[in-house]
């Protein structure tokens, strides 16, 4: 997967969209650089029609914080612009019908194939999680309530699980602020332990996009903000999805 991001990478090199060619995207521009518009692509992510199944939805296992504030954010999306986004078994769900450019697309096609973050069916027991995106400010809150089989130092998430999960907040939010898709750097400064069971709130903000990039920065703590767990900054590819051709 790295060899196959650094030919991407070079790939668009080709394309004069790399670091030193003349083309800059504006910041924060509303729409991406290939055109499609942040309506556009939270319409591709997030069908409102689906017999899928969504993970992000509560369950028995949520603690009394994660279901509050899960609440508030619920009531933010009628009133204040907020998204909550669906979370299925795999991407594949999310983007049915697209391919990855580059030769990036994947031959297999397994009905049973799971996102990492999916992978552990029983409720409570591993990521418990919701994504709600703000379109129009280009940022994203993530409840994320880390289940015993994550487990690291005992009655604490492991540092793993939390990056993991920073990462699929921000591979998220890159793609519906500007198509970005590849992960190219995650630069993570722990601060504390996360008690399993408890709830983490991921505050994710695009800092900036501009040489085909996307800049993006977290700040996980709890509830009452008085605890920081952990700080991270991270670096996406911007790459268009291609649409498959009709059989």
């Amino acid at each position: 997967m790295i060899r196959r991001t650094f030919q991407a990478a070079m790939s668009l090199g080709r394309h004069r969209v790399l670091p030193g060619a003349p083309y800059v995207l504006p910041k924060l521009n509303p729409t991406s650089a290939f055109g499609s518009s942040t309506d556009s692509l939270v319409s591709r992510l997030c069908q409102r029609k689906t017999d899928k199944k969504d993970y992000a939805l509560p369950n028995a296992s949520w603690c009394p914080d994660m279901l509050n504030l899960y609440q508030e954010f619920l009531e933010k999306t009628k009133t204040e612009g907020w998204i909550k986004l669906p979370s299925f078994k795999s991407n594949r769900d999310h983007i049915q019908g697209l391919k990855l450019p580059f030769g990036l697309a994947v031959a297999s096609d397994k009905s049973d194939s799971r996102i990492f973050t999916r992978c552990i069916q029983e409720e409570g027991q591993g990521y418990e999680y919701v994504i709600f995106f703000h379109p129009s400010e280009k940022k994203s809150i993530c409840l994320f309530q880390p289940g015993p089989y994550l487990e690291g130092p005992p009655g604490f998430a492991h540092g793993g699980s939390l990056a993991t999960m920073m990462d699929e907040t921000f591979s998220k939010t890159a793609y519906l602020a500007g198509e970005g898709l590849l992960t190219l750097s995650l630069n993570i400064r722990f601060k504390n332990l996360i008690p399993v069971g408890s709830l983490a709130v991921l505050n994710v903000d695009v800092e900036k996009i501009e040489d085909q990039k996307l800049y993006i920065s977290c700040i996980t703590q709890s509830r009452d903000k008085q605890i920081v767990y952990a700080k991270c900054s991270g670096v996406f590819l911007q790459l268009q999805l291609e649409e498959e051709s009709p059989q």
